[in-house]
């Protein structure tokens, strides 16, 4: 029979060390699942993307820039579609950022607390979570149909704006949590009314946090597919939009139509313009880290 050992022994004769002994090991499970949960999805997204990379190495070039669609996949290219992402990206910013950092302000400084405002704001947060397709559904009756925008790059780009909005309204909002009462409360007792206050202490300090959120928002809404396919955007067109009336394709509509063609040639070309939209997606968040931190540090005054 082997021997009991010293730290068994005090184990045996205090309960808190046995209960102390059990927490670390549940601890240490907690850890391991809690790692696995990590590591796990970064393993899927990692083959995801090296496979996704193999198919599209021998179709990225710059002539893929360059070249309009075409019926021969060795020849087709994602100028249209990349001129009219950009376009979309553009005046979604355009529509939403007013609309939603204005919505945000006056939510969090001048509206008063009460029935109707609290209604509003569970209804923003409830729209945050309706899916995408049900935004261009929204868009396709009331810019195409009622206001007779047509499937024009206005039409999509108000739809977007529309589906990205809540989130707009929801990161602003608390980008202006952070800001302390107290600096509001001293720049009051300095003077200064409501309007100074904001232009001179609340937004400076909120701006990081602000911008950082619409630049998120416009990344979600430059791979959304759903609300475009809804809208009816033209999924071939071999001109550039010129005007905000055109009509119009983006990079999502361009590969969902490689995609779902027969031929395994325009797969390659669907994963090469699956990693121009990852690299675009990946500018856009990068971006956004790059200003939250050069402002934040201007903010911290």
């Amino acid at each position: 029979m082997t021997p009991l050992l010293e730290d068994d022994i005090n184990l045996i004769e205090d309960p808190d060390l046995v209960a102390r002994s059990l927490d670390e090991r549940i601890e240490t499970a907690f850890k391991a699942i809690c790692f696995l949960a990590l590591l796990l999805p970064l393993m899927l997204l990692a083959v995801l993307f090296g496979d996704v990379m193999l198919d599209a190495i021998p179709r990225l070039s710059l002539d893929f820039i360059r070249n309009f669609p075409s019926r021969l996949p060795i020849r087709a290219g994602i100028l249209p579609a990349l001129v009219g992402s950009a376009w979309l990206m553009v005046l979604t910013a355009a529509i939403a950022i007013p609309l939603g950092v204005g919505a945000a302000l006056y939510l969090e400084e001048y509206a008063r607390p009460g029935t109707l405002t609290s209604i509003i704001e569970i209804n923003i947060g409830n729209l945050a979570g309706v899916p995408s397709i049900i935004y261009g559904l929204l868009g396709l009756e009331l810019f195409v149909r009622v206001m007779q925008m047509g499937r024009s790059l206005l039409a999509g780009a108000a739809t977007l704006a529309l589906l990205v909005l809540p989130v707009v309204i929801m990161s602003s909002r608390e980008a202006l949590r952070t800001v302390p009462n107290p600096l509001r409360e001293a720049a009051w007792g300095l003077g200064a009314d409501r309007w100074q206050t904001l232009r001179r202490v609340i937004l400076p300090m909120s701006v990081p946090g602000i911008l950082t959120g619409i630049i998120l928002s416009l990344a979600r809404a430059i791979g959304e597919t759903a609300p475009l396919i809804a809208l009816g955007a033209i999924t071939y067109i071999d001109y550039l939009p010129d005007s905000v009336r055109s009509k119009f394709t983006a990079l999502p509509i361009q590969i969902f139509n490689w995609v779902s063609r027969p031929d395994p040639e325009f797969h390659l070309n669907a994963a090469a313009g699956i990693v121009v939209l990852l690299a675009l997606m990946l500018s856009m968040n990068g971006i956004a880290i790059w200003l939250r931190i050069r402002l934040q540090k201007r903010a911290n005054w």
